[in-house]
C-alpha cells in the first residue's frame, strides 16, 4: 500500500512539472510539507521525491532542498567544436569592446556579464574584514606585502585544496591580482613570442587575447560542451607546442567539464613530453553535484601543472585576489611578480585571508551554489519556451554560463545589436575564437537573482531571435 501511495504522490507531481504548473528551476515543496498536505509519513515524502529524482524530473541541493530539473526532450546540448586552425586568425577586439562597454550601464540587462551579481555577495562581511584588516596591519595596510603574498592567504588557500587531495602548503602558492594575473605570469615565464599554445575552442576571449599580446600562436582544440577537449585532439598537437592552458572545471564559455579520466590522460600525456599545464580552475568551486570536480593539478607528479584560481568569481570580482601553484616553476613565476607587480594589493588580500580563515566562505559558497543551479534551470526552461526551435543549450554542473547554439542563420553578432537597443546584453559567441566559427552562437550568464524582469528579457531576446530567420 505505501509503494503504491507514493507512486500515486510522483505521479500527480510529475504531472504538475510536465503541464508546467511546477517550472523547471521552481523549488519544490519541501518533505515536511509533502508530509503535511498528503498526510503521508516522512519516509514515503522521500519515497515521491526519490522516483521523481530516478526520472530525472527533480535534482537535490545539498541543504537547500529539491528543485525542479525537467528538460524537454528536443533541447539538446551544442555540437563538439571542429575549429580549423588553418584559417587566419581574425580580429574581434572591436567586437569585444563593443559588448564591455555597455557592463557599467545598470539600465541594461547584462547576460554577457560573467560574475555574480552584488546581491549574491556576502558585501557586509566583506566590509567587517577590510576594516579588521586595516586594525591589524602595519600602516593599516599601506605597506608592500612579501613578494609571494600574504602567508596567511596562502595557508588558508593551500588549505582549500584538501577537499581533492592537493594537499599543497603556502609555500606552493603565489598570490596574484585575479587569475588572468597568474595565468599572464604563467604564458610570461614559459613561453617565447612565435611559440604555440593549445586552448580549448571555444575559450574565455581573454586567454585568445592575452596570447595575441606575447605574440603566440594559438592552436585551438575540439571541445565537448559536456566533456571538455577530446584527449586525442591534444595528443596530436604535441610536437607543436610549448604549453596546453585549460579551464578543466566548468569552461568559460562552454560550462564543460572534463571527467578525471581525461584529466589524468591529459596530464600524463603532457608529463611525458615535459609540456607544461597552465590550469585556470577558478570556476571548480561553484559545483552543483555533491562534491567539488577534482583539477588536473590533483593528478600532477611532476610539478608541471601550474593550478590557478581566484574569488572573483565566487566573493569578491573587484578585490582581484587570486593564486597560482606553479610547480616547479615558481621560481620563474615570483621573479615575474617582482618585474610586473611588486607585491600584491595588501589589504584585499588580509581582507580575503579572514574571510577564509573564520570558515564564511563555504558557508556563502553553498548559498552561491544553491542559487545559480536554480539559475541555470531557469534560463534552460526560457530558452526552451522562447527561443527558436532547434535552439541547443549546454548543461552545465557549474560555474555561470549558459552556451547557446541558434539557427545558423542566426548571426549573434546581429543579434546583440538588436538587442542592446532593448537594453539586453549578450555575449556573441565570436568573441570566443580567433578562427571565424561559433558566429550562431552565444554566451549567457546566469550570475543575477532570478526574477520575472530576467524572464522577460529573455523572452524578448527569443523573440528578436526568431526575427532573424
Amino acid at each position: 500500500m505505501k509503494e503504491v501511495l507514493y507512486q500515486r504522490i510522483a505521479t500527480v507531481l510529475t504531472e504538475q512539472i510536465k503541464n508546467g504548473t511546477l517550472k523547471t528551476g521552481d523549488k519544490m515543496p519541501s518533505l515536511r510539507t509533502l508530509h503535511k498536505e498528503y498526510g503521508v509519513s516522512m519516509n514515503t515524502a522521500i519515497q515521491a521525491y526519490l522516483e521523481l529524482e530516478a526520472n530525472g524530473l527533480i535534482v537535490s541541493r545539498p541543504q537547500s532542498g529539491y528543485y525542479v530539473s525537467y528538460k524537454p526532450a528536443y533541447l539538446s546540448v551544442p555540437s563538439v567544436s571542429t575549429p580549423s586552425n588553418q584559417a587566419k586568425s581574425e580580429s574581434v577586439e572591436t567586437l569585444i569592446s563593443k559588448v564591455y562597454s555597455t557592463l557599467s550601464n545598470n539600465d541594461v540587462t547584462r547576460l554577457s556579464l560573467g560574475v555574480p551579481e552584488n546581491e549574491l555577495l556576502p558585501i557586509a562581511k566583506l566590509n567587517k574584514e577590510l576594516v579588521n584588516a586595516m586594525r591589524a596591519l602595519p600602516g593599516s595596510g599601506t605597506e608592500y606585502e612579501e613578494i609571494q603574498g600574504n602567508r596567511k592567504l596562502r595557508r588558508d588557500i593551500a588549505r582549500l585544496t584538501y577537499t581533492w587531495n592537493g594537499n599543497l602548503s603556502e609555500d606552493d602558492i603565489v598570490t596574484t591580482a585575479g587569475a588572468m594575473n597568474a595565468i599572464s605570469f604563467g604564458l610570461m615565464a614559459l613561453t617565447q613570442k612565435g611559440d604555440t599554445i593549445a586552448v580549448e575552442s571555444p575559450v574565455y576571449f581573454g586567454i585568445l587575447q592575452l596570447a595575441k599580446s606575447l605574440g603566440l600562436n594559438v592552436i585551438e582544440l575540439p571541445t565537448h560542451p559536456v566533456t571538455g577537449i577530446e584527449p586525442d585532439a591534444l595528443k596530436k598537437t604535441l610536437p607543436q607546442i610549448k604549453v596546453c592552458m585549460l579551464v578543466s572545471n566548468f569552461n568559460n564559455p562552454l560550462g564543460s567539464c572534463m571527467p578525471d579520466e581525461h584529466k589524468k590522460e591529459v596530464v600524463k600525456m603532457l608529463s611525458e613530453r615535459g609540456i607544461p599545464l597552465i590550469e585556470d580552475d577558478l570556476y571548480g568551486d561553484v559545483y552543483f553535484g555533491n562534491s567539488r570536480p577534482k583539477p588536473c593539478k590533483a593528478f600532477d607528479e611532476e610539478g608541471l601543472v601550474l593550478w590557478s584560481g581566484s574569488v572573483s568569481k565566487t566573493l569578491a570580482p573587484g578585490y582581484r585576489v587570486g593564486w597560482l601553484a606553479p610547480g616547479k616553476f615558481k621560481d620563474k613565476i615570483v621573479h615575474q611578480k617582482l618585474i610586473h607587480t611588486v607585491s600584491s594589493t595588501t589589504i584585499t588580500q588580509e581582507a580575503i585571508a579572514n574571510f577564509l580563515e573564520k570558515g564564511r566562505y563555504e558557508h556563502h559558497l553553498r548559498k552561491l551554489r544553491s542559487e545559480l543551479h536554480a539559475n541555470s534551470l531557469q534560463f534552460a526552461r526560457a530558452v526552451a519556451e522562447y527561443f527558436p526551435e532547434g535552439s541547443k543549450i549546454s548543461q552545465p554542473q557549474g560555474g555561470f554560463m549558459l552556451w547557446v547554439e541558434l539557427d545558423k542563420r542566426i548571426d549573434t553578432t546581429e543579434l546583440y545589436d538588436l538587442a542592446i537597443r532593448q537594453k539586453i546584453s549578450i555575449a556573441p559567441g565570436r568573441m570566443f575564437s580567433l578562427q571565424n566559427q561559433f558566429t550562431n552562437c552565444m554566451r549567457l550568464s546566469y550570475g543575477q537573482r532570478w526574477s520575472e524582469q530576467i524572464d522577460n528579457k529573455l523572452k524578448q531576446l527569443g523573440r528578436i531571435a526568431k526575427g532573424l530567420i
